[in-house]
């Protein structure tokens, strides 16, 4: 029978960046910390995640004796900037999907234990960082999230991934607790634009970029375009101003050729013209959250950005956007984001909300899209 020392072995030997044990015990302070905050958290579990369940690893495994948490550091290479600008890193080269990557090295690694009679499973439901955390892997931030006792030169850039086995192993001490320095001054809660970061390690889901790119219902809130600036996909905000991520963000790496083989699929005009065809070819085998029924809110996202961009170069693919699309939220955010350009002093998309607006009692439909038209008129005004 393999031991611990052997397991670490393998975990290092597939290029993991460090690993820790705990037990399978209930994770009952997060359990109480789910229900002091369940209504933050009902829109994701109205979406199948049923975080309550994740707190007891039996639910997961019923024989479940340890969890084996792995450190993948996401952020080994550097992103092109003209996606990286757009996109969260850690959605640049996920390969959940197309399975040639992190996927391949954790089926090894549980294929590893599989041969050696361990049984194993890997929950998207079981906290992750809670299980990295009593698995003395790191500390948290006032972010949420998770900080690296070795990866990333004690970074926020990683992927805590919990495995939950059939088999007892001596558990190491546990770690968590806050961080982050004194001097810090809540740096990452005065930076985050919609103010979704509600107190040291205080989140409000549904103000929080990420979750409104891909699950945010309806179109985007007016208060909020702005502030989301040019994220289509996620956000690295607080990540990118937090100063314990300032030695790892200083390194000059590599340039990821993964990604950058990507690079001109997702231009933005390419997203928001793109059909049914290229999108689950090209785009939902990378950044899955959202299904083809949800291609609006992806060409939603991409409109505002445009919008934020201030770019009068894409004033012409905004007006053909809103042409070609049928969907209200989709047409509502061209019409936004014309006026934003119009309001920063661009003749032709000034032009363009006027004749809209102009021509504004003519227009059949959906009267958020009517409205958005009077909004942006207002802007060029």
């Amino acid at each position: 029978m393999i031991s611990k020392s052997d397991i670490v072995e393998k975990a290092f030997e597939l290029g993991f960046e460090d690993i820790g044990f705990t037990t399978a015990e209930p994770f009952e302070a997060q359990k109480e910390f789910l229900t002091d905050r369940e209504n933050y958290y009902a829109p994701l579990i109205e979406k199948g995640l049923d975080l309550f369940a994740g707190t007891d690893p039996k639910n997961i495994l019923p024989d479940a004796e340890t969890i084996i948490v792995l450190m993948e550091n996401y952020f080994t290479k550097s992103f092109p900037k003209s996606m990286e600008r757009y996109f969260g890193r850690c959605y640049l080269d996920d390969d959940r999907m197309t399975g040639d990557g992190l996927v391949k090295r954790i089926k090894v690694f549980r294929g590893y234990l599989r041969d050696n009679g361990i049984d194993s499973k890997v929950p998207f439901h079981l906290s992750h960082r809670v299980s990295a955390a009593r698995a003395g892997l790191g500390t948290y931030g006032k972010n949420c999230l998770f900080y690296s006792r070795k990866a990333a030169r004690q970074g926020s850039w990683v992927l805590p991934i919990a495995i939950v086995v059939n088999k007892t192993f001596e558990a190491d001490e546990p770690t968590g607790g806050l961080g982050c320095p004194d001097w810090c001054q809540n740096t990452c809660i005065v930076a985050c634009p919609t103010g979704a970061l509600t107190g040291p390690r205080m989140i409000d889901p549904a103000k929080c970029i990420s979750y409104l790119t891909y699950y945010g219902e309806g179109i985007t809130p007016v208060e909020y375009r702005e502030p989301m600036g040019l994220w289509v996909y996620g956000c690295d905000r607080c990540q990118e101003v937090c100063p314990r991520n300032g030695p790892w963000l200083s390194m000059i790496l590599p340039i990821n050729e993964r990604v950058v083989k990507k690079e001109g699929d997702f231009e933005l005009r390419q997203l928001l013209a793109m059909d049914k065809g290229y999108f689950e070819t090209k785009i939902w085998p990378h950044m899955f959250y959202m299904s083809y029924d949800d291609i609006w809110r992806w060409k939603m996202n991409v409109a505002r950005v445009m919008g934020n961009s201030l770019d009068m170069e894409f004033v012409d693919d905004l007006v053909d956007a809103l042409n070609e699309n049928d969907d209200p939220r989709v047409k509502g955010m061209c019409v936004w984001a014309l006026g934003r350009i119009g309001g920063s002093g661009v003749k032709s998309a000034k032009v363009m909300v006027e004749a809209l607006f102009n021509d504004v009692k003519d227009i059949e439909g959906d009267g958020l899209v009517v409205g958005e038209i009077e909004r942006a008129f207002e802007m060029c005004q």
